[in-house]
């Protein structure tokens, strides 16, 4: 069995330990690293996986998932590099940066699969876009598919589109919990009690999502099924229009790919 060491056990490591826990994996084939001793117990008591140091997981594991922040890469690179081998694995869940950074600081032949999951990931519903580094090969980023798969849906893209991802599905539940939180608000406005707004909304994002998944319509087809002529609908909409909500969701997911970039940078 394939030993996996989660390098960074924050909200997606530890979900990525839970998914693959639920999926089958045995305690025994994970390992994780964590800097905060109380935040590393309370993970070993709740999973019955063992803590390790960067240099041990890096013995022991044939996969090492680095799943730290962006700013954090460099101390987790610097002690990666002197115990890593061509014969690991190392998977980068972390926003915007290349494989090609982790190529110039690891040993040459080091296999490196560049992942962009969401935070889904915590209910085992993520968006994950998986990209093959230099020396990665088509096992590597089955291997990397199918750890993933454990707790969501996966895709493989060109690394070039990877910051196009991170702008959409990487940050994009943000921008549907910010749209949900603006009706929330709205649904207060018009008299309703925050419960039943948040009820309301939450219900309706649920459904749509799923009409979405299921469906094989276009969005367009399922938003004009609501909008009847004359209608509540099509008069909101309007403003939504007259507002420049579309321009400004383009202008915004730019930006937010923008700053993917210069994160690799």
């Amino acid at each position: 069995m394939t030993t996996i060491a989660v390098l960074g056990a924050g909200k997606i490591g530890e979900a990525l330990l839970a998914g693959l826990l639920q999926a089958g994996r045995d305690a025994e084939d994970l390992l994780f690293t964590e800097r905060h001793p109380d935040r590393a117990a309370e993970l070993t008591a709740r999973y019955g996986i063992a803590k390790v140091e960067i240099d041990e997981a890096a013995k022991r594991a044939d996969v090492l998932v680095v799943a730290v922040k962006p700013q954090d890469i460099d101390p987790v690179l610097t002690e990666l590099a002197p115990v890593v081998g061509p014969s690991s694995l190392v998977v980068s869940l972390c926003a915007g940066l290349p494989t090609s950074l982790y190529e110039r600081r690891l040993p040459e032949g080091v296999p490196v699969v560049r992942v962009m999951p969401n935070t889904p990931m915590v209910v085992g519903e993520a968006m994950s876009a998986v990209s093959a580094g230099t020396h990665a090969t088509t096992a590597h980023v089955a291997l990397v598919t199918d750890l993933l798969s454990a707790v969501g849906q996966v895709i493989e893209v060109p690394e070039s589109q990877q910051d196009a991802v991170t702008a959409l599905s990487g940050s994009g539940p943000a921008y549907f919990f910010y749209l949900v939180e603006a009706m929330i608000d709205a649904g207060i406005l018009l008299g309703l009690p925050r419960a039943v707004a948040e009820k309301l909304i939450v219900q309706s994002a649920v459904g749509a999502a799923k009409m979405l998944a299921e469906s094989s319509e276009h969005p367009v087809i399922l938003r004009e099924a609501v909008t009847s002529p004359g209608g509540t609908t099509i008069n909101a909409i309007r403003e939504l229009e007259k507002h420049g909500v579309r321009a400004a969701l383009l202008d915004a997911i730019e930006a937010a790919r923008d700053r993917s970039v210069q994160l690799g940078q």
